[in-house]
């Protein structure tokens, strides 16, 4: 589903602004702490934008994606910018193929959303890591109340089959805690759409679209007020970002931390 649905709008990734200017970048790169040698694995790389944002203050990224027609985007992107320290492999981030402590630092921007086993990526985070190694999530959320949790996941998953959950903080926090990474949140924001921009960029089929168009007109006032759905001329709204920072302790691995 994900290779089928990133395959065909590859190329709209490279000018989507959320993705390519979104005001969490610059803010992932600070969180991450670099001194220059680190080594960095970017999950979901996509076109590669969170890549080049970090290669600049690190020795080497990593970007790995499912997608070849993303990583075909980023390749040919880092050859016109003459980053030279980024590569990029197609591979599946539920079964990384990297020796154990393999990164200094691990990212994954925009991409978690889709991982159909959140729990096995967070065993193969905390497997690739060495000892004191950070991990930066950032992604789209789901408000803490249910009925919000409900209203954004279906948006999501009408809008792009491909799409899995947004997770409340909290079942991030536990999820990874649970693989001994201790997180913290670093930053939240509102990732604010223009709705027509939204559904093109991932070519919803136009029934999808109108039943979108439905859910936000009749949205309950809690939806229009959290998610700042506005109807005047063309619809927009938000959706609601997070930014967590985990680290990796200095106990050795264990058989609980390895992936099944």
């Amino acid at each position: 589903e994900i290779q089928t649905q990133f395959g065909a709008v590859a190329a709209t990734y490279v000018e989507s602004k959320p993705h390519a200017r979104g005001e969490d970048l610059p803010i992932l790169v600070r969180a991450i702490g670099a001194k220059g040698a680190e080594i960095v694995l970017d999950l979901g790389t996509a076109v590669g934008h969170t890549a080049f944002a970090v290669a600049p203050h690190v020795a080497e990224v990593v970007g790995i994606d499912l997608t070849q027609e993303m990583l075909d985007q980023a390749s040919r992107l880092a050859a016109e910018r003459g980053i030279r320290n980024v590569r990029f492999l197609h591979g599946d981030v539920m079964k990384l193929p990297f020796p154990d402590r393999s990164f200094d630092v691990v990212t994954s921007r925009y991409s978690a959303h889709h991982y159909r086993e959140p729990l096995r990526v967070a065993r193969e985070v905390a497997r690739v890591l060495r000892p004191g190694g950070r991990f930066l999530l950032a992604d789209t959320i789901a408000p803490e109340d249910p009925a919000l949790d409900t209203f954004v996941n279906a948006i999501e998953y009408l809008r792009d089959r491909s799409h899995v959950r947004d997770h409340r903080i909290l079942e991030w926090r536990e999820l990874l805690d649970s693989v001994g990474l201790v997180s913290e949140v670093v930053h939240t924001w509102n990732v604010t759409l223009d709705f027509t921009t939204w559904v093109e960029r991932m070519r919803t089929p136009s029934q999808a679209v109108g039943m979108l168009r439905t859910l936000f007109q009749q949205a309950p006032e809690a939806a229009r007020a959290t998610f700042q759905i506005q109807n005047r001329g063309d619809l927009s709204f938000c959706l609601l970002g997070a930014m967590l920072r985990a680290e990796r302790g200095p106990a050795p691995l264990t058989l609980g931390d390895r992936a099944c």
